[in-house]
């Protein structure tokens, strides 16, 4: 029985079940056509929400309307889910014409046994943008490409089966990943959705409500808000075929097995509380492998802002935020690559810690290290040789601390054991980024591509940030295979997926090495072009804030005179 909660907030509940087990009838009826123009109805509500979007989620995490990472909200928010909708549109409108969704799209073998769809870009909008940027969707080992194409398009191939309703329960920190949650579960799985926001999120939903107004009028979306008491009282419901959450494994924990002495007992009988099928993104900590080679002032100083970004951007509250940073100690440039991080880390914009608890998480990370670096509002942890890195490489802390190990070894051998470490020593395999010269990545060849395969992440980003992956909805996201509720890790099962592409095992992205103007020499030694002097996603960007806005309303609106704007102001950033 679920647990009490209020009366007018149990009443609420049970009359929008009450309206998603009609939602559900009704969507199993819908044609993969009608489909098609349910979601451009949404688009439309969606990219004529943006604004209020954007200022909605920067006001509460603290950001004035002249904070230079405001920014951070657009691209985060409606930009990923404009591009999102865009996507399943394509997906479900090539279904319709009896097509499968990966006509066009190229693909190839990778190592391993494995199927690899070439999954970003599609358009030829984003080969211009994001020119030096791809995306790669690795299959399970053993499926072909046919089966890879026949397979394509999940329940969306039988849109007359309804999956029923499912219970997505969103995360607190990036407003996107409720609603993104919610999309896959009405397109990768036939089920109308009962969204539940975490309460950091409150103040989202009347825009949520407006964004999704054609979903919600239908009967395929309802939302609610509430606390603990809620969400275990829905979790608890036998109205539900499914549930997901985005949050981290405690919660999971509490919700699969209970709390103390239950739980305990539970898992010793093997009898877990929720019996419903669950999935889950529970975060971890990251890495970030720095592969040594001959680097220039400028590669030094832009790659130490890519960590920082990595690391600060929605102030460190991400699952994908960068958190250990895997050095050589026989780089010769290791000591110059440290001075140059230490001044990318102080320098970075201050903002609110906004998040609840991060306080006492930055407080563990004082406590296990009390000779940190206090930047700014933040710690850098180098770890010595003397040092024991467990906390740093056990405790996803959620918050702006970044550390910093070293390991022995150059090419292939550094590469490998930064990649066992990465597997062995850190938690959690959610994502995984590498920075890697093209003359090193060129001299290494073939080893290369196998200690990508040697990774157990579900996301990879190769001079780029796992973030791109989460943002491009044709990648995939989600923990590398293998979590159990008796032992979650970074989850179980992806989302985003636009292509709808079954057994996926990880995505792979990957970007340029070097900005404009410095890309232009890319043919001398096999790097990437770019028309990107600084990607906007850098919080060291000066124009961030601007160029996100632009794209936005490019992708919402289209118009060649303001994306030419936007991109003079690229050049600035």
């Amino acid at each position: 029985m679920p647990t009490a909660v209020a009366d007018a907030t149990r009443q609420a509940i049970e009359t929008a079940i009450e309206d998603l087990q009609g939602g559900a009838r009704s969507w199993a009826l819908l044609t993969l056509g009608q489909r098609v123009t349910l979601l451009r109805s949404v688009r439309r509500a969606v990219a004529a929400s943006a604004r209020a979007w954007a200022q909605t989620a920067a006001m509460s995490k603290g950001l004035s309307a002249e904070h230079p990472l405001r920014g951070e909200e657009w691209l985060s928010g409606p930009y990923g889910t404009l591009g999102a909708i865009d996507a399943y549109i394509d997906t479900l409108s090539k279904l319709a014409a009896g097509h499968t969704p990966l006509e066009g799209v190229t693909v190839s073998r990778a190592p391993g046994d494995r199927t690899r769809v070439h999954a970003f870009p599609l358009t030829g909008i984003d080969r211009f943008l994001l020119s030096g940027f791809s995306g790669e969707v690795w299959l399970e080992p053993g499926i072909t490409p046919g089966t890879a194409r026949a397979k394509a398009g999940l329940a969306q191939r039988t849109p007359g089966v309804s999956g029923g309703i499912g219970l997505v329960l969103g995360a607190g920190n990036v407003t996107s990943i409720p609603v993104l949650d919610v999309l896959y579960e009405l397109l990768a799985h036939n089920r109308v959705a009962l969204l539940k926001v975490n309460p950091t999120q409150d103040a989202m939903v009347p825009v949520y409500e407006r964004a999704f107004a054609p979903l919600i009028g239908a009967g395929f979306l309802r939302i609610v808000k509430g606390a603990g008491d809620v969400g275990a009282y829905l979790t608890a419901h036998d109205a539900f075929a499914h549930v997901h959450i985005t949050g981290s494994a405690p919660t999971f924990d509490a919700i699969v097995w209970g709390t103390g002495k239950d739980a305990t007992r539970r898992r010793k009988e093997e009898r877990p509380q929720l019996t419903t099928p669950i999935t889950a993104e529970l975060g971890g900590v990251s890495p970030i492998i720095v592969v040594p080679g001959e680097w220039s002032d400028a590669d030094l100083r832009f790659q130490a802002e890519h960590i920082v970004t990595m690391r600060l951007q929605n102030c460190g509250h991400n699952c994908i935020a960068g958190q250990v940073v895997i050095l050589s100690s026989e780089w010769a440039q290791a000591d110059q690559f440290r001075r140059a991080l230490r001044r990318a880390y102080a320098l970075a914009p201050e903002r609110p810690i906004w998040y609840p608890r991060s306080e006492e998480r930055m407080q563990q990370a004082t406590e296990a290290y009390p000779d940190a670096l206090v930047l700014a509002d933040r710690l850098l942890i180098e770890i010595g040789p003397d040092d024991d890195a467990t906390a740093l490489e056990q405790t996803e802390y959620f918050a702006p601390v970044l550390g910093v190990v070293e390991l022995p070894g150059t090419g292939r051998a550094f590469l490998d054991a930064a990649v066992a470490h990465a597997n062995e020593k850190l938690q959690g395999t959610l994502g995984a980024n590498l920075l890697i010269d093209p003359v090193t990545e060129k001299a290494l060849g073939a080893d290369f591509e196998r200690a990508i395969a040697d990774l157990r992440y579900g996301a990879i980003a190769i001079n780029t940030w796992t973030a791109f992956a989460f943002l491009t909805p044709t990648l995939t996201w989600g923990a590398y295979p293998g979590g159990t509720i008796e032992d979650v890790g970074s989850g179980i099962g992806v989302v985003h997926n636009a292509l709808l592409l079954d057994g996926v095992e990880r995505s792979v992205a990957r970007g340029p090495f070097r900005p404009l103007p410095r890309a232009l020499g890319f043919w001398r030694d096999g790097g990437r072009f770019t028309i990107l002097p600084k990607p906007p996603w850098f919080v060291t960007a000066r124009t961030g804030a601007e160029v996100s806005e632009g794209l936005t309303r490019f992708r919402a609106r289209g118009g060649v005179l303001s994306l030419a704007r936007t991109l003079l102001q690229a050049l600035r950033a």
